[in-house]
Parts: C-alpha cells; sequence; structure tokens
C-alpha cells in the first residue's frame, strides 16, 4: 500500500475576515489554490475538502475535489484541525498510508516545495514532516514591565544570532496512522526547512489577504 492523499480543512465561519476561503486571489478562489496545487502532484491520489459551508463546498467540487461534509461539532473555533483529518480518514472507505496537508491560508507555495518535501519525507521514512523557516528577529519577553532577552544580548548582531525556526503552515506530510491517534507532528517529525517569502503568508485578516495579493501578483501572476 502507498496510498497518499491531500486534505484541506476550510469551515465557513472566519469572523475576522467573513467567507475568506473563497474570497478570489487572482482570478481564483482561495481554496482552489491549494486545490489545484496538490493535484499537480501525481503520487497525491484524491485531494479531499473536509467543510461545513455550501458555498466552499460547491467550489471545491467544481474544481475538482472531492468533499467531505465536517460535522457540526467538530467545526468549531477552537477545535484543532487534526480532527477534520482524522473525520476524513474515518468516513472515507480508502485505506490510506500518507496525508498531506495543505492550509487553504497558506495558498501560496513554490512548484517544487511538495515534490521536494515528499521526496525526503520518503527517502528517511518519517513518521510526520513539517515546513519551517529561520526567524532572524531578536525575540524576548517582557517581564514586569522589563523586556528581557530571549534569544540574544543587548548589543548583539542579528546576524550572529543563534538561529530559531518557526511552524510557517506551508505544508505537512503524516502518517495516516499516527493522524487516527490524534497527532500531526511527531515527536520526531522531519522540519523541513524553507526561507522563501511565501511562508510569511498566513491569511486571517483583511492585510493578511491583501500581502497575499501583493504577492501573488508579483511572484505568480506575470
Amino acid at each position: 500500500m502507498n496510498k497518499t492523499i491531500a486534505i484541506l480543512p476550510a469551515r465557513g465561519g472566519s469572523k475576522r475576515l467573513p467567507k475568506k476561503n473563497i474570497k478570489l486571489l487572482g482570478d481564483i478562489p482561495l481554496v482552489a489554490h491549494s486545490i489545484l496545487y496538490a493535484k499537480k502532484h501525481s503520487f497525491i491520489k484524491d485531494v479531499y475538502v473536509s467543510t461545513d459551508d455550501d458555498e466552499i463546498k460547491k467550489i471545491a467540487l467544481e474544481y475538482g475535489a472531492k468533499v467531505i461534509d465536517r460535522p457540526k461539532e467538530i467545526s468549531g473555533d477552537n477545535e484543532p484541525t487534526v480532527s477534520a483529518l482524522k473525520h476524513v480518514l474515518e468516513t472515507i472507505s480508502v485505506e490510506i498510508e500518507n496525508v498531506v496537508l495543505l492550509q487553504v491560508t497558506n495558498p501560496l507555495r513554490q512548484a517544487d516545495l511538495l515534490q521536494n518535501a515528499y521526496q525526503v519525507f520518503k527517502d528517511n521514512n518519517c513518521e510526520s514532516l513539517f515546513t519551517v523557516s529561520q526567524d532572524y528577529h531578536k525575540l524576548g519577553k517582557i517581564k514586569n514591565n522589563k523586556f528581557e532577552p530571549f534569544n540574544y544580548k543587548f548589543g548583539q548582531r542579528s546576524q550572529d544570532l543563534d538561529p530559531l525556526f518557526y511552524e510557517n503552515g506551508l505544508l505537512y506530510i503524516t502518517k495516516a496512522n499516527l493522524i487516527l491517534e490524534d497527532i500531526i507532528i511527531s515527536k520526531n517529525a522531519f522540519p523541513f526547512q524553507i526561507n522563501h517569502i511565501f511562508a510569511t503568508v498566513d491569511i486571517d485578516t483583511k492585510e493578511d489577504f491583501e500581502y497575499a495579493e501583493y504577492l501573488y501578483s508579483k511572484y505568480i501572476k506575470m
């Protein structure tokens, strides 16, 4: 068995940016960007959209994805992403080996990113893999109204910092059996490093969307 599917969780109830998953980025609904990206990869057998929204469902079907109706009880604001993935796996009747999670709010990805990440996932026999990017900020904590540096000392040059990384959300690849145990990122997950401007896009607000529109017009729609 070597069946890999992509799952795109896409709720309809965004509060900070209403109907964000169907807003047009370029001439394409936001949810469709990740559908089309997944469908370009031959190792992905099927693309599933998990949603509680009829408009998202209609668009997903138009762009060639399969749709799993997400129950209301796992569609709330505080519901973890893994519950949607697990529900898909429990709903479909096909045995799956690997799941690629593509978040709709991270619509911009380099053309070869998923292929390269999947190759690393297979070559290293990974349980899970997720994309990370280096953070070049001087970070600290505020305690009792005083700033305490976390990853540097006052006066230290930013280029001399020990590297820190953040989970950028561009993609995740996980064994299906782990998802059934409510795990997306395992303890020994492979951190796939990607330092690209697309990793700075995560759409939650109007300003985030406008930033994505700028990058899309500059780097993709030429």
